[in-house]
């Protein structure tokens, strides 16, 4: 992350002195403006060279929504920011899989990010999930490819958590780092992920800049609203406000760039979690 400039300020106060009869009088000068510190925008290069694919090729189920994973190959996926699929993924029983690398997140000489190679900006998102005990990784939207920088600088993360064994779900704050919450800024309610082992039935929903998640039910667990005042008082009582990591903040302050769309996608943490079942409505 490269560091922020900072300008340097200065105020000047210059009073003149003058003599009238036996007493001095004393008159200031108006004030020189003052100028405040702020921090310069971060410099970034976003990847826009590499590969995408064109939804409307992938086939639709009964419901109309395009079935993205067809259980065998990974055919318009690839790895965030990258051409080809890390080797850490893998399809087992119809399922993607990242295979635990013990090393943390994108730790492995061959794992990172996985994502569908083709941005969306209103859409629903459907998928199952399910984690090895002790297992952590997430499911992002609005991912722009940063050059050098991991994907969540730019993503929303709806967290995917084994609960009772993970440290992290009793971090942050109120349980946000718990399943399905929107990562270390909104918990989900209720909190009704499965056990380790067990398939979990998520959803997200985004339109126009309304984001929910849902979680093994109709009812929404999750809501919040991109780009507003609201979306950036999270932002800066989060990890990612502008004073711990401006970068971060600067993207997803900005989600989605100038077109309000970006992919969506795995992480891998270094854990073994599945994804199957993955489907995508678009919303116009």
């Amino acid at each position: 992350m490269k560091k922020s400039v900072l300008l340097a300020s200065a105020a000047i106060m210059m009073c003149y002195f003058t003599s009238c009869g036996g007493g001095k009088k004393t008159e200031e000068a108006p004030a020189a403006a003052e100028t405040t510190t702020e921090a310069a925008t971060p410099e970034y290069k976003l990847m826009t060279d590499l590969p995408t694919v064109d939804i409307t090729t992938f086939p639709k189920d009964k419901e109309g929504r395009y079935v993205i994973f067809d259980g065998k190959t990974f055919n318009g996926w690839r790895g965030y920011d990258r051409a080809d699929v890390p080797g850490a993924w893998t399809i087992e029983d119809g399922a993607i899989k990242i295979n635990g690398s013990g090393a943390g997140e994108a730790g492995a000489s061959n794992g990172g990010d996985l994502i569908f190679a083709h941005k969306l900006g209103n859409f629903e998102l459907e998928f199952e999930w399910k984690v090895g005990k002790g297992s952590n990784s997430g499911v992002f939207i609005m991912i722009q490819e940063v050059e050098g920088q991991p994907s969540y600088i730019s993503a929303p993360e709806y967290q995917v958590l084994d609960n009772e064994n993970h440290p992290d779900a009793k971090l942050g704050k109120d349980g946000n780092r718990k399943s399905s919450s929107l990562y270390d800024m909104i918990p989900a309610k209720p909190q009704n992920a499965k056990p380790f082992g067990e398939w979990n039935k998520g959803k997200i929903m985004c339109y126009k800049g309304t984001v929910v998640h849902y979680l093994n039910s109709d009812e929404p667990v999750v809501e919040y609203h991109l780009w507003t005042p609201q979306w950036k008082e999270m932002l800066d009582n989060s990890k990612f406000s502008k004073d711990k990591w401006p970068l971060a903040y600067e993207l997803l302050l900005n989600c989605g760039g100038a077109n309000k769309e970006g992919f969506i996608g795995f992480q891998d943490h270094g854990d073994d979690v599945w994804f199957r079942n993955i489907t995508v409505k678009v919303l116009d």
